[in-house]
């Protein structure tokens, strides 16, 4: 729930050209929320470990149909040794790598989803969870929407549009500070920014009176 790297681009840009120009230290595992084969290409390249949901219509042959352990990850429906056949992954250089896809159903919301990455050898319940915590990005994202100030802006120059993300996300990382070292309780983040909204108002309004 901290960012660590932030890239602000224009609207247009698709979300593959991001940060797909990031590589990572060797080991780090990257949960995505959609593959790319560029993206995924580089994941490889730089040995980290990526999970993340393949789309629909992704072309693929299947190597070996895993077997599934009896009575584990019941949510765990198909487990499989892709690669990536289509023209676009050959030009890419994706499809000459052997990658897992695991179909998970989601109980909660009565669906199947299937979810590739380049680790062979972990079991297919840390795979599902590993995408599972890509939850935490989309509350992210509604903590900011939500309580600050990112909807809508003061000013529509880059300049002024930068420099109100930025305070919101300053804003963001304050409030974590103090929930993480000196609340004493376990608040959600829009009732902290709510006290805290309420109490420096009272505060400056009092020091106003004086």
């Amino acid at each position: 729930m901290i960012p660590d790297v932030v890239n602000i681009t224009e609207a247009k840009v698709n979300d593959r050209y991001g940060l797909g120009q990031l590589i990572y230290p060797k080991d780090t595992i990257i949960v995505e929320d959609r593959a790319y084969f560029a993206l995924m290409l580089n994941r490889i390249k730089a040995e980290n470990v990526f999970v993340t949901r393949i789309k629909t219509n992704t072309l693929y042959e299947i190597i070996e149909e895993l077997e599934l352990p009896d009575k584990v990850d019941q949510n765990i429906l198909k487990a499989e040794i892709i690669r990536l056949n289509s023209d676009k992954a050959k030009a890419t250089g994706i499809s000459v790598h052997k990658l897992r896809l695991v179909h998970v159903y989601k109980e909660d919301e009565n669906k199947v989803i299937a979810i590739i990455t380049n680790q062979l050898d972990w079991e297919y319940n840390t795979i599902a969870e590993l995408y599972k915590k890509r939850w935490y990005i989309e509350l992210f994202f509604m903590a900011l929407k939500q309580n600050l100030q990112v909807k809508t802006f003061w000013g529509t120059s880059e300049n002024a549009v930068k420099s109100q993300i930025y305070v919101a996300l300053i804003h963001y990382l304050l409030i974590e500070l103090i929930k993480r070292t000196i609340s004493k309780t376990t608040v959600a983040f829009s009732n902290s920014s709510e006290k805290i909204r309420f109490c420096l108002y009272h505060y400056l309004s009092h020091r106003l009176c004086m």
